[in-house]
């Protein structure tokens, strides 16, 4: 009988080999000591498998970035994973990060925020930035500076540590869907749909009844069609970023775009996000020859005809 000494020298070593690289991959996907329990970890829209790792290597989450690729990309979760934010309320490890990421477990409770209609994109920052947790509303500001009036009002679920620019784009996304409802009846008021947009946020800040809406945009849409400034207050609160602004005589006088008193016409961008409500009252104006109106004392509006009218109503209803 013929033993080969050769084969049996070396299974120890190679049993040691085994035994230490088992040891070593249970390392390796082991919590790291410094595990983030209880933080938000945030995966930006769009990152690759490399960029999943990276960002929770980063994190200290896994021990190895390119372990955490090979892996996924073996179980074929390296095209279902779902970025946004986690929050891992123990050290779990790496192959639970995967499985979790890959089902979109974040462990997180959505938060309930409601813009209301009129609302500003600086009123909608100072929300955000009060109700999610480390929001940056300077970056939101930025990216939401061009779409005044366009960024719908509603009730929405953010979950914390979504990005600004994801929420700009989600807010103008239901803009987009909400006025797809109203498109008959802006095709055929037949005036450009940024003055629309423009007439609507006015009206949102102007009136509170759709009825009254509709009166003050037949108003407004006369005053524009006669070459008459449009003379509304509001104008000015959004140029000083205030809402219930009262003008002041420098106000009155000055150059702003936005003192509707001294320039004709719209002012050059929304004042204001409005709700489909005043955007549908802006393109269903009530036919009217009035073209004044005021709010009174008594919270409801006074409409007239002439200046001299008006004088009386001031005197009626606001003195």
């Amino acid at each position: 009988m013929h033993l080969d000494i050769k084969r049996i020298s070396w299974t120890p070593a190679i049993a040691v080999v085994i035994i230490l690289l088992a040891l070593y991959g249970a390392w390796l996907f082991s919590p790291p000591p410094a595990f983030p329990t209880n933080s938000i970890i945030t995966i930006p829209a769009g990152s690759s498998a490399h960029a999943f790792g990276q960002a929770l290597s980063d994190a200290g989450v896994i021990r190895s970035q390119a372990a955490f690729k090979a892996v996924a990309r073996i179980t074929g979760f390296d095209h279902h994973l779902d970025p946004g934010a986690y929050v891992f309320k123990k050290p779990a490890s790496a192959l639970v990060v995967l499985w979790r990421i890959g089902h979109a477990e974040h462990g997180i409770t959505p938060i309930r925020i409601t813009f209301t209609e009129g609302m500003t994109h600086y009123d909608m920052a100072a929300t955000l930035e009060k109700q999610l947790p480390g929001f940056d509303a300077d970056s939101f500001l930025s990216l939401s500076s061009t779409s005044e009036g366009y960024l719908f009002p509603d009730t929405y679920l953010f979950m914390p540590g979504e990005v600004p620019a994801d929420i700009v784009t989600r807010l103008k996304s239901e803009f987009s869907l909400k006025i797809a409802t109203i498109t008959p009846q802006i095709l055929s008021f037949k005036r450009p749909f940024s003055d629309v947009v423009i007439m609507a946020s006015i009206l949102e800040r102007e009136a509170k009844t759709e009825e009254d809406k509709r009166m003050v945009a037949g108003i407004l849409w006369n005053r524009i069609d006669q070459g008459m400034p449009l003379q509304v207050d509001a104008a000015f609160g959004y140029a000083h970023h205030e809402n219930g602004y009262t003008p002041t005589a420098a106000d009155l006088a000055s150059d702003s775009p936005y003192n509707t008193y001294t320039h004709k016409g719209l002012p050059p961008t929304p004042i204001s996000n409005p709700g489909l409500e005043s955007l549908l009252a802006a393109v269903t104006p009530t036919k009217t020859d009035d073209l004044y109106y005021l709010t009174g004392t008594d919270g409801k509006m006074h409409y007239a005809k002439t200046f001299e009218e008006h004088k009386k109503n001031r005197e009626k209803y606001l003195d």
